[in-house]
């Protein structure tokens, strides 16, 4: 697996050097220069977007149970950086985004739950963007390739959204427990309990259809205001698109970056895509890298305080426990002289004190006296 990733990471970064080379890497470089200030504003749509995202996972939360819109948003920004910028095929971020959840308080169980419910939100909403893409490119195009293209796309991808949502519900629950008692040998009954209570959980989750209905609306919002990094940057690099010309390009761009998963940061499919989509509206080619290669300083800009973030939680994950040993290795040694192991002896026997045998003669003497 990780040959294939290095191979299409390496496949993708020449493809993105051969399109540079090809349309002339000064004249992309004058239109990054061209967007101006309006580079800066797709950053600040980026970090809106990446916010509002987690506004999403925390909507579909139950009320108890539920952490804080903070702790929601700043694992969001987490989960967008590995996904992006690591070679994870876009889901490992959301895995470690669930077992961050738990150090705040959340069970695993809600945790894992409530990341698989926002992935279903989101590719949900996602398909029905594109749609929304799909619909007005052929109003305001028409019919052609690229609309072909995307509903053959559209069309494979409705069965697997299906089969997602219903691996999630009771009859996935059959089938994963099936296999795990078939493969798990002696430890299925571990596995078996966990999937349980995954279940429970996501029964409890979607039980609840305003809470799952809100996740969808704010989800489908934010792949919209996704759409102003497209309208603004090509408004001031000098191609004045209407805002729904810009839903058409990312609409169908994000359809482009989520078919290739595979490849890392999408490196060349999200090139080729939007120089393909820039020109059914006269926007050239140079114009079109210059967009995904803003596109891609947002990844950076938003990305890497997600990684640094991680990396500060996962050191601090395994600085407690050292800790907590440290003190109670400190605590042991100011009790220690202090505090005696108590003897139960005498709370379920008594045996009198012993005397010592230079004192047995007399005792015995002092006897007879007695008697």
């Amino acid at each position: 697996m990780k040959r294939l990733t290095t191979l299409a990471l390496i496949v993708g970064l020449c493809t993105v050097v051969g399109l540079l080379w090809s349309y002339g890497p000064e004249d992309v470089a004058a239109a990054v220069v061209a967007a101006g200030w309006g580079a800066a504003l797709v950053v600040l749509a980026r970090v809106v977007a990446v916010a509002w995202a987690g506004f999403g996972w925390y909507a579909v939360f139950p009320q108890d149970g539920r952490p804080s819109l903070r702790d929601c948003i700043n694992i969001r920004f987490i989960r967008e950086g590995i996904n992006t910028l690591l070679p994870v095929a876009t889901v490992g971020g959301d895995f470690v985004g669930a077992r961050l959840l738990t150090k705040r308080g959340v069970t695993g169980g809600l945790a894992g739950a409530s990341m698989f419910v926002d992935l279903m939100t989101q590719a949900a909403t996602q398909f029905l963007f594109t749609v929304m893409g799909l619909g007005l490119l052929v109003a305001l195009v028409g019919d052609g390739p690229v609309a072909r293209t995307v509903a053959g796309g559209l069309a494979v991808a409705a069965p697997a959204l299906a089969a997602f949502y219903l691996i999630q519900r009771r009859a996935g629950h059959r089938v994963v427990q099936g296999l795990l008692t078939r493969f798990a040998s002696g430890r299925e009954w571990r596995a078996l309990g966990a999937v349980d209570v995954l279940y429970d959980n996501l029964r409890r989750l979607y039980a609840a259809p305003r809470q799952v209905g809100s996740g969808l609306a704010v989800h489908l919002a934010g792949w919209i205001i996704g759409s102003l990094e497209v309208w603004v940057c090509l408004h001031f690099m000098g191609y004045p698109v209407s805002f729904a010309e810009a839903i058409v390009i990312e609409s169908l761009a994000q359809a482009v970056r989520g078919a290739a998963f595979a490849v890392p940061g999408a490196l060349g499919a999200q090139e080729g895509g939007l120089i393909a989509l820039c020109a059914l509206f006269g926007i050239p080619a140079e114009a079109a890298l210059a967009l995904s290669l803003i596109k891609r300083v947002a990844d950076l800009l938003c990305g890497v305080p997600g990684l640094v973030q991680w990396h500060r939680e996962e050191r601090r994950s395994r600085e407690e426990p050292a800790a907590d040993e440290r003190r109670g290795r400190e605590l042991g040694r100011r009790l220690g002289p202090v505090l005696q192991p108590a003897t139960l002896g005498p709370f379920y026997s008594y045996a009198p004190p012993r005397m010592p045998a230079s004192r047995l003669p007399e005792a015995e003497g002092d006897l007879k006296k007695c008697a």
